[in-house]
């Protein structure tokens, strides 16, 4: 569905005299409750519902489009207060001349999923997030803001602050894994990243905390699909990082699709009213996602459109992202008495604000300036930006026998594998598509650039998702011929994201067993696993002694796979997700609860909690991931044995490279309440820091723990603590615990 903005009509829109550039107006902030309601009493009910009304353009549908009329007209009447998917400064000034030809002149707002990068693609936010590295995510999140916002938007449906404890899902690859806290901090970088110095700036956009709430806990890992869970779940693993969004000033929330205990979250109100603007006291707009107020028809909890329209409103889901629902229903629902105008008030208040907080009622075009979209545009800073966070997302799960990095004296080296000269894989899923105009750099190049006098061969193998062997041969005689096999594989970029739920995340089609004809040629191989979720590869983990986990890295993953491989970058990734050994472990996380019959390890299944035919632990566990130095913890010391609440304790250890080459480690710190009511989980990550060390040199690290730390949920969902003894645990990762002492919360 291609937006309806004819040539002859975009023609006649940019002959207006529109395109003239100027300085950005200066944001006018005095006042704004002032200016919003007189604004506000000068609209007629239908001008306030059509600032509650979101349509795409035609340049990326995210979604099932809903068959529309003329949209350009509808913007002159008033009856579109925002679009998404319209990009770049012709576009979007087009539109808003067009809408500055409406009664009133109220600018729109364009929004786009900008979720991993704009014209430049950073890391997919999995893998930024195994990075654990704020600086480097916030600063990915700024360059995005930075590109987008050059080019006419005002606001991006990112961050994804969705816990994900089920790699069948295919949107983790949109999150920051598994962990509340580690989530919640990611969440705070990209919100800060995406909204720089605050709204008004033209390089900054409006963040959206996304999906409101609890989608990632889809049963079955299956997208779109229902939830069930205690409140007390909700407040304490899934809720905490939207919390710390709103924290941060995120401008907007989105809701989300699945029902939560039976009641679709676009028309919660527990959700949206109860917890997002009356406890949190949010100040922005919620707007649905893509459909899903008409999508209540479905799930069997409205009748039609109509009575969709009354639900969410009602709710408190502010505008209305493509079911149509509310510009159709809602005037006639405020004359019947089944809406409030007041409600309907508060909604368009808290949509004018950001725009005049956007700085848009000042100067409707002060996104759009072609010099300043040219100039911001793919600038090289911004590709070695992306270059950083894509080799700190890198995760190197295996090195035995010290096979990388490797030597620039090989003679040769073999780069095998279905993904080995892919570009476009590189991406991912949710990136903008830029067409002929985008370069990215594939692993065999990236290689290339850093080979110096190696010889690289190269074979494909096989297909990604295809059975045939017929390229194995080909293959194998290129692998006997280097002293090094390189191996690319993992999955395309649509086989994770939304609506790309896997129920076999093994490595699809014959690619496993291509790792395992060449592992027989008795070649060291380097198995390099390029994905969007955490993948099934038993056989490999066993058998294979080196493999890193590369994601999709973006436009510069080629350079930055190289940087690692060559030993320019020593690898510091960590695993923000759990990965299993099989689908049969799903759902699988580290924070869990320990029940009364716990196994003492993996042999451990006499009567025990675990399985017969495979053993309990993860394949990698969280927070794992290894460097080509070693790091020794040792000396912890606590302040004091006993603390009172409201006091803390101070836990310091010293962190020493024993290796022989720089890098950094992720010392992380871990807590256990041993005994409350109700339980509480084996570990919970309450802090982490990342550090950089020379060989041979030291650092004493000191973690805080106050009583927020020592706090949980009860099932009257009051935040207590509870005395008695606490387990501190630090190391480096959460199967990794080097220190541990005791202390006592009084």
């Amino acid at each position: 569905m291609k937006l309806k903005l004819s040539s002859l009509a975009l023609a006649v829109l940019l002959s207006s005299g529109a395109m003239a550039q100027k300085k950005p107006a200066k944001v006018n902030t005095a006042n704004l409750d002032q200016r919003v309601n007189d604004l506000l009493q000068k609209m007629t009910l239908e001008e306030k519902v059509g600032q509650l009304n979101q349509y795409t353009g035609d340049q990326d549908a995210t979604g099932p489009i809903t068959a529309s009329g003329d949209k350009v007209a509808d913007v002159k009447q008033g009856k579109i207060g925002s679009m998404l998917n319209v990009r770049g400064v012709k576009y979007t000034r087009a539109l808003q001349d067009a809408a500055m030809q409406s009664r009133l002149k109220i600018p729109l707002l364009f929004g786009q999923d900008v979720i991993h990068g704009y014209r430049v693609t950073f890391p997919i936010p999995l893998a930024e997030a195994a990075s654990w590295d704020l600086k480097a995510i916030e600063q990915g999140s700024r360059i995005a803001a930075t590109e987008a916002a050059a080019s006419g938007l005002h606001w991006t449906f990112a961050p994804m602050v969705d816990i994900g404890r089920d790699p069948r899902w295919g949107r983790v690859m949109e999150g920051a894994g598994e962990d509340p806290y580690l989530g919640s901090l990611i969440a705070r970088a990209r919100v800060k990243g995406f909204q720089g110095e605050g709204l008004g700036n033209v390089d900054a956009v409006m963040a959206c905390a996304k999906h409101f709430a609890a989608y990632g806990a889809a049963i079955g890992g299956r997208d779109y699909n229902s939830v069930e869970m205690s409140l007390r779940t909700l407040h304490e693993v899934y809720l905490p990082p939207f919390k710390a969004a709103l924290d941060a000033g995120v401008a907007t929330f989105m809701n989300s699709f699945n029902d939560l205990n039976g009641i679709p979250a676009t028309g919660s109100s527990y959700l949206q009213r109860d917890i997002l603007k009356d406890q949190w006291k949010f100040q922005g707009f919620v707007v649905s996602d893509w459909g899903s107020i008409g999508e209540m028809i479905a799930h069997g909890f409205v009748q039609d459109n109509k009575h969709a329209a009354e639900v969410a409103l009602n709710a408190g889901s502010d505008m209305d992202m493509e079911s149509r629902s509310y510009i159709s229903s809602l005037p006639q629902l405020v004359r019947e008495g089944k809406v409030k105008e007041e409600l309907i008030n508060d909604a368009v208040r808290r949509i004018l604000r950001k725009k005049f907080e956007l700085g848009l009622f000042d100067d409707p075009y002060r996104f759009s300036d072609e010099k300043r979209e040219k100039k911001t545009l793919n600038k090289p800073e911004h590709l070695e930006a992306a270059r950083d966070v894509a080799r700190k997302s890198i995760v190197l799960l295996k090195n035995q026998g010290q096979v990388l990095p490797l030597s620039k004296d090989l003679k040769s080296v073999a780069v095998i594998g279905p993904l080995a000269k892919s570009e476009k894989d590189m991406q991912g899923f949710w990136s903008i598509d830029w067409g002929k105009e985008d370069k990215l750099v594939s692993l065999y190049e990236g290689m290339q650039n850093q080979a110096g006098n190696t010889k690289l061969l190269y074979a494909k193998g096989c297909e990604v998702q295809d059975t045939s062997r017929a390229g194995f041969a080909e293959a194998l005689a290129v692998a006997r011929q280097a002293d090094v096999v390189v191996m690319a594989v993992g999955e395309k970029a649509d086989m994770s994201g939304e609506a790309k739920s896997r129920a076999n995340i093994h490595l699809p089609g014959v690619q496993e067993e291509l790792i395992k004809a060449i592992q027989a040629t008795g070649k060291p191989v380097v198995v390099l696993i390029m994905a969007g979720r955490p993948l099934v590869f038993d056989w490999t983990a066993k058998h294979v002694p080196t493999i890193a986990y590369t994601w999709w890295l973006g436009s510069q993953a080629g350079n930055a796979i190289a940087d690692v491989l060559y030993g320019k970058y020593n690898p510091s990734g960590k695993l923000p997700m759990t990965f299993p050994r099989s689908e049969g472990q799903i759902p699988i996380y580290y924070n869990y609860y320990n029940t009364g019959r716990p196994s003492q390890n993996d042999q451990d299944t006499n009567y025990r909690s675990g399985y017969i035919d495979m053993v309990k632990s993860p394949q990698y566990a969280f927070g794992h991931g290894l460097s080509y130095t070693t790091f020794s913890y040792s000396n912890l010391v606590l302040s004091k044995p006993s603390m009172g609440k409201g006091e803390t304790i101070t836990a310091s250890f010293t962190l020493t490279n024993t290796g022989k080459v720089a890098g950094e480690e992720v010392a992380q710190l871990y807590l256990r309440d041993v005994v409350a009511q109700p339980v509480r989980p084996v570990k919970e990550l309450k802090g982490f820091e990342k550090v950089a060390l020379k060989p041979g040199e030291s650092k004493t690290i000191t973690f805080t723990i106050d009583t927020e730390k020592l706090s949980f949920y009860n099932d009257n969902l009051e935040w207590i603590t509870q005395p008695g003894q606490f387990q501190l645990m630090i190391g480096t990762a959460s199967d990794n615990i080097k220190l541990q002492q005791n202390f006592e919360l009084k």
